[in-house]
């Protein structure tokens, strides 16, 4: 099985992500950075804040859907705020996370919840934003993994360690016990926005993950749209590195200011 995590960037790199999907290699494709479309609107948004102007798709996961219209799919919202059109007129838009699982695949479980806060409905308001994360159980004949989710808290100071992502790591050991049968083969993915020196490794560590960037000589999860000296901010854990076929962050197709993480194994 391919299992593929990226930040997707509101879908800003759009004609190269599109080009990619429409490939589909891979068997589940897990997106951070999505957008919802929840009223009329054109194709392209403008998010703004104090810190940054993004244009994005204004309905990335119909985009996307579009693309795989066979495939199971699944949004979690986390936000629901405003963006603008071209002239400036307020668009309602959700923000989160969705994933998509191939149609000869089975989904038998499906778990989504928040890592910090709660849905937020009246507008992106101040960092530290709401995280939802995704838990779906794939299975594949008799044999089924989980393959989980997030996208991590920002924080405008930076990437180091904080209480309320200490509490996000503590969220998602929890989550992923309660939904977790016994010891099936575990995935976790996603833009944790995270040091690699982070206490969450060893919080992950305690329910026997294994993080694959750091241990396999990763040093870039960005590509060249991200300016600053700063490289990690993707992780991909597993509960079985023995099954692990391959694992890569390639620097192209350039899709997003993130790389894709591409993990092959068995199940």
């Amino acid at each position: 099985m391919r299992i593929v995590s990226l930040n997707a960037w509101g879908g800003a790199v759009w004609e190269q992500l599109s080009a990619w999907v429409e490939q589909a290699a891979f068997d589940a494709l897990c997106l951070q950075e999505v957008t919802r479309r929840i009223a009329p609107s054109p194709d392209w948004l403008i998010y703004r804040d104090p810190y940054r102007r993004l244009d994005q798709r204004a309905d990335l996961f119909g985009d996307i859907s579009r693309l795989l219209p066979d495939w199971q799919a699944t949004f979690a919202p986390a936000t629901r705020g405003l963006l603008e059109d071209a002239a400036g007129r307020p668009v309602w838009s959700e923000h989160g996370l969705a994933c998509w699982v191939a149609p000869q695949l089975s989904v038998t479980g499906r778990w989504q919840d928040f890592v910090h806060g709660q849905f937020r409905a009246g507008g992106w308001g101040p960092e530290p934003v709401p995280r939802a994360v995704q838990m779906q159980r794939i299975a594949s004949g008799g044999a089924a993994l989980v393959v989980a989710h997030l996208h991590g808290l920002r924080d405008p100071n930076g990437k180091g360690d904080t209480p309320a992502r200490d509490t996000q790591a503590a969220s998602l050991r929890r989550q992923l016990r309660e939904f977790r049968n016994g010891n099936e083969t575990v995935v976790v993915a996603g833009d944790f926005n995270l040091l690699p020196d982070s206490p969450t490794f060893d919080v992950l560590a305690a329910e026997g993950l294994i993080e694959l960037v750091t241990t396999r000589g990763h040093s870039d999860t960005r590509t060249v749209l991200y300016p600053k000296a700063q490289r990690h901010a993707n992780y991909c854990f597993v509960s079985d590195p023995d099954r692990v076929i391959a694992f890569d962050v390639p620097a192209t197709p350039v899709m997003s200011d993130h790389r894709p993480m591409i993990l092959d194994l068995t199940i």
